[in-house]
């Protein structure tokens, strides 16, 4: 974003300016409206569907339209839009032709960013959402009192965002659409580096690309954090100067005594001993995250007994493996991994749980995706015991392939195939059975599955 159009945007973002929100009920749109409001500023929005986030924006005394019209932008003074709505829907159509200023989401929190002193922005491919959450625990922790945008609940916020009074902001940064460009970095993470959001990426070296021009955002006086252990992060940042993290020695913070589990060990940071960790997350990618925020804990002048404080009491944001209750003596669990990397990581880490069956209730997001990483879905998706398939989540798209998750569950064995949240929820309380671990996993709404057997109560 140039610095004109940061001025520009400004103006608009002062006490008494009335801001419509087109896509209000998205995982970072939602937090940006109260943010906004928070400010001083009259916020509308509108969402293609009702929901819980919209009710919410509803009882927070927000006014929200359910659909796309162009009357809804009466009366606004500019529009900020979720990457998903095009110049086509009615809404941005409308205000171009009235020529009211339409501004990105993402460089709506970028403003945002400018007025602090360190803007922490935590970026990668997977865990983003709980490195935020982890980072944001020590910060609390520390007393920094943090303004925090996370793209996910966060338990300890009782949101998914925080207004606070220090002169930190804490931003989960999302490279899809390049919109992670929009932001103002003093410290940046990148958890990793993989094929993802291929609607819009040409291919991997594409995304490399995009993630050395969001690191190269960062200013002299700031601080690069990277996952050393990470192929593609190393290629992208070739020739940058950053801090490392990762499992081995080579990295500037790495652990040493770890238990089996990879909830304990020691971290090391530059050569010292840092802290001791105790995580209340499972799985090895949990504790690469958490090496992560420590990274960022040291070099930001926390002392390490608080960041392992911090740590400590971080016991996952929501849909990260967030248990929902029992169903015929099973556990129920959600997560919201949605890239084959994503799945085996979390399905590894329930293995360490030694459940006598993991059923997956898994429901694909977007069809694109589901096309483009066809072939490592179906090798994730052998590792249950067994394989329950919702229809894909369209998301932001049409079913212009031609593909659905019947094509998975056929190279699948012993998997089954739903077209409803109903029919799978149903399907799931039949089987159930103590001993079982039961995952309804995907970005989409398959949760509703879960909790409508937890509750046993139909969808």
């Amino acid at each position: 974003m140039s610095p004109d159009r940061a001025r520009k945007m400004k103006q608009y973002f002062r006490p008494g300016k009335r801001v419509h929100l087109v896509g209000i009920g998205g995982v970072s749109m939602r937090p940006l409206a109260l943010v906004l409001r928070e400010r001083g500023l009259e916020i509308s929005g509108s969402d293609m569907n009702a929901s819980v986030t919209t009710d919410e924006l509803i009882a927070k005394g927000i006014t929200v339209y359910i659909g796309h019209r162009a009357e809804n932008t009466e009366g606004a003074d500019c529009i900020i839009r979720t990457a998903a709505a095009r110049n086509d829907n009615p809404e941005i159509a409308a205000a171009r032709a009235k020529g009211i200023p339409v501004f990105e989401r993402a460089e709506a929190w970028g403003v945002i960013m400018q007025e602090y002193a360190n803007a922490i922005c935590i970026a990668g491919t997977h865990g983003k959402t709980t490195t935020t959450g982890m980072v944001t625990h020590i910060f609390m922790e520390a007393g920094r009192d943090p303004t925090v945008m996370i793209g996910g609940y966060l338990p300890l916020l009782g949101a998914g965002h925080r207004v606070g009074k220090g002169d930190t902001i804490i931003a989960e940064s999302c490279e899809y659409c390049n919109s992670f460009h929009n932001f103002f970095p003093t410290v940046a993470v990148i958890n990793n580096i993989e094929e993802d959001h291929l609607d819009f990426f040409k291919d991997l070296r594409d995304i490399q690309k995009s993630f050395r021009h969001f690191a190269m955002q960062i200013p002299a006086s700031g601080k690069l954090i990277a996952n050393g252990d990470d192929e593609n992060t190393r290629e992208a940042l070739a020739g940058l100067p950053y801090l490392s993290f990762g499992f081995g020695e080579h990295n500037d913070v790495h652990p040493v005594n770890i238990s089996e589990d990879w909830r304990c060990f020691d971290v090391v940071c530059g050569s010292k001993p840092y802290c001791r960790v105790e995580l209340g997350v499972y799985g090895k990618f949990n504790a690469c995250n958490a090496l992560g925020a420590c990274a960022v804990a040291w070099y930001m002048g926390i002392d390490g007994e608080t960041a392992a404080r911090g740590l400590a009491s971080f016991h996952g944001a929501g849909r990260r493996l967030e248990f929902k209750g029992t169903c015929n003596g099973a556990d129920v669990y959600d997560d919201y991994a949605h890239h084959p990397h994503e799945l085996k990581a979390m399905l590894e880490a329930v293995r360490t749980r030694h459940y006598q069956r993991i059923v997956l209730a898994f429901q694909p997001h977007t069809y694109s995706r589901t096309k483009a990483l066809f072939r490592q879905f179906v090798e994730v998706l052998k590792i249950p015991d067994l394989v329950v398939f919702a229809e894909i989540y369209a998301a932001r798209e049409q079913n212009t392939i031609g593909i659905h998750s019947s094509d998975l569950a056929a190279e699948v064995p012993g998997s089954v195939c739903f077209e409803t949240l109903p029919e799978v929820s149903d399907y799931l309380r039949s089987i159930a059975r103590p001993g079982d671990i039961i995952l309804t996993v995907g970005a989409g709404d398959i949760y509703k599955a879960g909790e409508a057997i937890c509750e046993s109560r139909d969808l």
